[in-house]
């Protein structure tokens, strides 16, 4: 009786996988078919590239990609060395590579994030999924990670992981992969320091063992890198990461952090920095104050969550790929679906994250067929978004005692 229910699920499970293929089709073809060249997969290229610097002994930090992009390697020298695996495939196949990966961790993303809802749907969970995979596919951030070939599903998935399975493990088949909580984390500080905001969370929660365990993975995994590449790793830390210009024309519209918004201003050197400093911090407080209330009432994807949105709003550059945070933002909202209000904030929010606003913004601005403040705010919905995420967050997630996002079934176990 078990092994036939077991079937039924693995059958609905890849029913649910075939609903995400079909969904996502289009926008596959879209920047993988149709696209052009020059334009294609160019942040994959910077991470190939700097895997083949490694393999070619040229410097990381100094190579830029073939115009007309011409950009250069921006991360820690960790994720050069988790890219020499893309350097060795060809550049066609890489992509392709690349992009089902992406898929496969939005399917894990989803299945963690909307846990407690997918339960509900008792043995059609596995389709469930699907379907929710599926809406999440079209939402404007996973549609720029496909686009650009962008590393935020491994940040997400690594941080959303520990909090929701470091002290169960994840099961694979038979097998349990367990690991110190919080040392998944920083492994992904080591990939990339936005998720650094969770070790500041750590110490406010008083998570002493997750924050030694997250430090200690970030300095072992850096240490390591300085032995297999001490020029890059030395470059990296002395001159590459505190160069700002590496990272492209901070004040464009694909910059969605408070800080970009405050570029967008064009106020003087010394009131942009003094504003941005404020926004930052108010963000910052109000940020760790919802994440703290949420782990005390033990809503792990709610923490997450809210950490990622203080991510998005205080780091110097969020570019609109880095909002794939909003897919555990939505997970957070929806919970189980029982709470109306929930649900309805959940598909408005999904439904908004549909629409790419700063692109609509600055087109509007170039065609000034609108008033110019009016297309400034569209032009700035992405962080919009994020900071009404706080609020519906704070009204929402901590008003409802029922709030289920610690549960742990087996269908979330095992995504």
């Amino acid at each position: 009786m078990l092994s036939r229910e077991t079937s039924r699920a693995g059958a609905w499970r890849w029913l649910g996988v075939l609903v995400l293929l079909v969904a996502v089709a289009p926008v596959v073809h879209r920047y993988l078919v149709a696209y052009p060249d020059d334009q294609w997969q160019v942040d994959l290229e910077v991470y190939r590239e700097a895997g083949r610097s490694l393999l070619l002994g040229r410097p990381v930090y100094q190579f830029e990609t073939e115009v007309p992009q011409l950009l250069p390697f921006t991360y820690p020298t960790f994720s050069a060395v988790l890219s020499i695996p893309l350097a060795l495939l060809p550049w066609a196949v890489a992509g392709w590579v690349w992009t089902a990966f992406q898929l496969a961790l939005l399917w894990v993303v989803v299945g963690l994030a909307f846990g407690p809802l997918l339960a509900r749907a008792g043995r059609f969970a596995g389709l469930a999924h699907g379907v929710v995979a599926a809406a999440c596919a079209w939402i404007s951030p996973v549609g720029e990670n496909i686009r650009f070939g962008q590393v935020n599903a491994i940040l997400v998935t690594l941080c959303l992981l520990d909090l929701l399975r470091g002290a169960d493990g994840l099961r694979l088949g038979r097998f349990t992969l367990r690991w110190p909580r919080g040392a998944l984390v920083g492994v992904a500080v080591a990939i990339k320091l936005t998720p650094g905001v969770f070790l500041v969370h750590f110490a406010i929660t008083r998570q002493w063992r997750e924050l030694r365990n997250a430090v200690l993975a970030a300095v072992g995994v850096t240490v390591a890198t300085f032995l297999v590449a001490p020029e890059g790793s030395l470059e990296f830390w002395t001159s590459a990461l505190l160069n700002s210009d590496r990272l492209g024309p901070n004040a464009g519209s694909s910059n969605q952090s408070l800080r970009g918004f405050v570029l967008r201003l064009y106020l003087s050197d010394g009131a942009t920095t003094a504003v941005w400093g404020v926004l930052a911090l108010a963000a910052a407080v109000a940020g760790y104050a919802l994440a703290r209330r949420l782990h005390r009432r033990g809503s792990l994807v709610g923490e997450v969550a809210a950490c990622g949105v203080v991510a998005l709003l205080v780091s110097p550059v969020s570019w609109l790929h880095h909002y794939l945070w909003g897919v555990v933002v939505l997970g957070a909202v929806v919970g189980d679906a029982r709470v109306r209000s929930r649900a309805v904030a959940a598909v408005v929010g999904l439904v908004l994250l549909w629409v790419a606003w700063p692109w609509w913004g600055a087109n509007l601005l170039a065609s000034r067929s609108v008033p110019t403040v009016l297309a400034r705010v569209v032009q700035n919905g992405d962080l919009w978004w994020a900071c009404a995420s706080l609020v519906v967050m704070w009204r929402l997630l901590t008003r409802h005692t029922e709030d289920q996002s610690r549960v742990v079934t087996d269908w979330s176990r095992s995504v």
